[in-house]
């Protein structure tokens, strides 16, 4: 499974550029930024996601309701966030994989890899 098409769920438009830029340079072709829940959900009710990254504080909420969102629609997701474990997330999303902010290309790859892998075993 080869993945094309992201969706970024991002509140920072410098740090969901900098990870488009990123996701890029690892050979995804289509990335699409949403700043808030409102954009992501219209988003994935409009067009179709090989994967998404969540970031997890989106200010006044958190990305966990979108997340179980796309669980439902069988959409390989990830969270990104500046704490580096998944202690404090609702147990069913403390398997869920984490790339910390900050990120660079060698930990970008690895996440996606892993989303990869999560897809692979959803597609089963």
């Amino acid at each position: 499974m080869t993945f094309q098409r992201v969706l970024i769920l991002e509140d920072n438009l410098i740090i969901a550029m900098e990870a488009e830029e990123i996701l890029r340079l690892v050979g995804i072709e289509q990335v699409e930024i949403a700043s808030n829940l409102e954009q992501a959900v219209n988003a994935i009710h409009s067009d179709t996601y090989d994967f998404a990254m969540l970031d997890v504080n989106l200010g006044e909420s958190t990305s966990f309701g979108f997340a179980r969102l796309l669980a439902e629609r069988g959409i390989a997701f990830g969270f990104v966030s500046g704490y580096s474990d998944t202690l404090d997330f609702p147990p069913d999303l403390r398997h869920v994989p984490l790339l910390n902010k900050p990120f660079d290309e060698q930990s970008m790859r690895l996440f996606v890899e892993r989303l990869t892998a999560v897809g692979r075993s959803s597609a089963m």
